[in-house]
């Protein structure tokens, strides 16, 4: 028997204890060695029943993730399922921290099952691409009924125990030891003369919608297929016999398993737990953190303290006058108040961070003991200069001082101090106490412990920290220019905005790019155009249409008038016809005809562009490995999850068709369209984006 499983004997209840640091994933020894203690409990004279519970701090966390992307071995997971819930003695799961995936799957081969007030359970398989195949999609709905087992599969979340309780997937809660607590639920069971009770000999779930079901699945997983078939996968608990449905359950896992959204989600799974992993810190220790500074108290910097006040840090923040102090507080205040009404944090929480934990100030000094301190003042370089000789005066030895700039150039700011080893800069997104992506971009001179200090920072707070180099927007706002250019040409020559942001959140995005000026401000892009202008290149093409609607004080949804038109109280906007307008005024001066685009084209060319750029930034070391820019585009700019990032979707494509593309498309643009070196490299040698990740490792 495998040494994953400690086998126990406590008079009639056989004990099957999983030993698998550090929570208990279900590997092949631990499938083989819960096979073979069903086996050698069924054998055991007086034994009447099994009691299956997790050591350390999970019943089962789900899946061996060493194993992803090997060939399988048995026993399969399917299989042990159902050979624990066709034993003929009574099965009993005892559940405490996490039972996700194939974990519960296991549970509900069990007869019955137990858990701690804290314990999670959930199906999470769709964030892989996937269906759960062991059962889950069959068992659940008759324990759940069909609405809500499609709820939780389809969603993928952590549902708490009283919830598990409820819905009928646990059958008690009991708080103590796991095992303690599992043998004397077993021994009650026993006592009261309780029967097996297989989930499989169940009646199937009632029917409802199915149709209806499967469209609101695909049309809330904007386009990610796993969650539809989930659906089906239910539906099909309720329509067939149990092995039959999981015949069905199996194929539809199998199929999925072959998708390109499979492999992208894999990616993603991968990339986001490695990506915070540089070799350069290794061995690097990260300045202490325990009370940060926050200059500005807008929407930015009120995200960043209301952040760092929920990840148990102190925080001092910094205005010029005492109403926007005042207002900054409210604006933090109000952001926790979110926080109480979600369950995060109780109301004494509250009364403690705002009146201990923060402190609102109008007087620099008041930062002399902070360890961090950011700035988020106006995106200009002239003001953050003064922002930081000021800090340089103030601060102590060792305070690390970031800037949350969007665009402009670290190594300046940094420069500008005497300190230049302590400057970095930490973008964050907004709202930055919701937006996981946090940008870490070295300078020049940025010490190594800074950069660690960077990382830690990003961790305390619960973001996805990604490395960049300094250039003008760094990796994000870099590539969102240049995809953004692209839409702005398609434009120009005849595709309408509503029609490419149409065929980008049908390809996945959260929204189209035209959409998302609007959200930003479209007087964010009118500034920078302006800032460039004067280094432009004369073979660059750049609309002047949307500037007309920017002189007439129309900035988006903050003034109600954009590439949309916005009705309080309604969600979304409507087509502006007054960009139409201006577009057919601007193609006429320029002598344009415009010419139709399909939305695939669109895609295409949006997509190219993108990589492009990206490929560029790789190049020149901005950004050192695919897998970060992918992770930029997912957590910061609304790239479909199920892609795995803009890169990885080239690697799908295959780097020789977009290449192939991006060369036809420089016959019409030489200037925008100049393919990336390394890109043209990697066709040239026959490798791909995944392969420089490997190199990397």
């Amino acid at each position: 028997m495998s040494d994953k499983i400690a086998y126990e004997r406590h008079g009639d209840i056989a004990v099957l204890r999983i030993q698998n640091p550090p929570v208990n994933a279900l590997s092949q020894a631990v499938r083989a060695g819960l096979q073979d203690g069903m086996s050698r409990a069924e054998a055991e004279e007086g034994v009447r029943a099994v009691l299956i519970v997790g050591e350390g701090r999970a019943f089962i966390a789900g899946a061996d993730i060493t194993e992803f992307g090997k060939p399988p071995q048995e026993p399969y997971l399917p299989d042990l399922c159902n050979r624990i819930e066709a034993s003929p003695l009574l099965v009993v799961a005892s559940m405490h921290g996490v039972s996700l995936g194939g974990g519960l799957e296991v549970a509900l081969g069990a007869h019955y099952r137990i858990a701690q007030p804290n314990a999670r359970v959930g199906l999470p398989e769709v964030h892989l691409g996937l269906i759960p195949g062991a059962g889950g999609t069959q068992r659940l709905p008759r324990l759940t009924g069909a609405e809500a087992a499609i709820e939780v599969i389809t969603s993928g979340r952590h549902v708490m125990a009283p919830e598990a309780l409820e819905l009928g997937i646990i059958d008690r809660i009991e708080e103590g030891d796991p095992q303690t607590v599992g043998l004397a639920y077993a021994q009650e069971l026993l006592d009261s003369g309780a029967t097996r009770r297989p989930i499989s000999e169940m009646p199937g779930t009632a029917p409802i919608d199915w149709d209806a079901a499967y469209e609101a699945a695909f049309r809330k997983g904007r386009g990610q297929i796993s969650p539809a078939q989930a659906v089906r996968a239910v539906q099909a608990s309720a329509e067939e016999p149990f092995k039959v449905g999981m015949k069905t359950e199996r194929q539809m896992f199998v199929d999925l398993m072959e998708t390109d959204q499979r492999q992208g989600m894999i990616h993603a799974f991968f990339s986001e737990r490695a990506v915070s992993n540089l070799p350069e810190l290794k061995g690097v220790t990260p300045r202490d953190l325990h009370e940060i500074g926050v200059i500005g108290g807008g929407t930015m910097g009120a995200g960043i303290a209301t952040a760092a006040l929920l990840s148990g840090l102190k925080v001092v923040l910094i205005e010029m006058k005492d109403e926007a102090a005042k207002a900054a507080h409210e604006r933090i205040a109000g952001n926790l108040q979110g926080a109480v009404k979600r369950g995060k944090i109780s109301q004494d929480k509250y009364e403690a961070l705002t009146t201990e934990a923060l402190k609102v100030s109008t007087e620099y000094a008041s930062l002399s003991d902070v360890d961090l301190v950011i700035e988020a003042v106006f995106e200009d370089m002239d003001v953050k200069k003064q922002v930081f000789a000021q800090l340089d005066a103030v601060c102590k030895p060792g305070c690390v001082l970031a800037s949350n700039t969007s665009y402009l150039d670290v190594n300046e700011i940094a420069a500008s101090t005497s300190r230049p080893g302590d400057v970095i800069g930490l973008h964050f997104f907004s709202p930055a106490h919701v937006m996981k992506l946090l940008e870490i971009v070295v300078a020049d001179a940025t010490a190594p412990e800074v950069v660690a200090t960077g990382f830690a920072l990003g961790k305390m707070l619960g973001k996805v920290s990604v490395r960049a180099g300094v250039c003008d927007g760094f990796i994000g706002n870099r590539i969102l220019a240049t995809y953004r250019t692209a839409a702005d040409h398609m434009v120009l020559d005849g595709a309408s905005p509503y029609q490419i942001d149409k065929a980008l959140t049908d390809f996945g995005f959260a929204m189209g790019p035209f959409a998302v000026a609007d959200l930003a401000g479209l007087d964010i892009g009118w500034a920078t155009r302006k800032r460039k202008a004067a280094d432009r290149h004369p073979d660059e093409r750049v609309p002047t249409y949307i500037d007309r609607l920017c002189e007439q004080g129309h900035f988006g949804q903050k003034t109600g008038q954009g590439y949309y038109i916005y009705e309080k109280g309604k969600r979304g906007g409507v087509p502006n016809p007054e960009i139409t307008r201006l577009i057919e005024a601007e193609q006429k001066e320029r002598g344009i005809t415009p010419r139709d685009f399909t939305d695939r084209e669109i895609v295409r060319r949006y997509m190219c562009a993108m990589v492009n750029e990206a490929a560029k930034l790789l190049g020149e070391g901005i950004a050192r490995r695919p897998l970060d820019i992918d992770m930029v585009l997912l957590f910061g700019y609304g790239f479909p999850r199920y892609w795995g990032g803009p890169m990885k979707w080239a690697d799908l494509q295959g780097l020789e068709s977009v290449l192939r593309d991006i060369e036809s498309y420089a016959t019409e643009d030489a200037w925008f369209w100049q393919p990336a070196p390394l890109l043209k490299t990697l066709v040239a040698e026959g490798r791909n984006f995944d392969d420089l990740n490997k190199e990397a490792a």
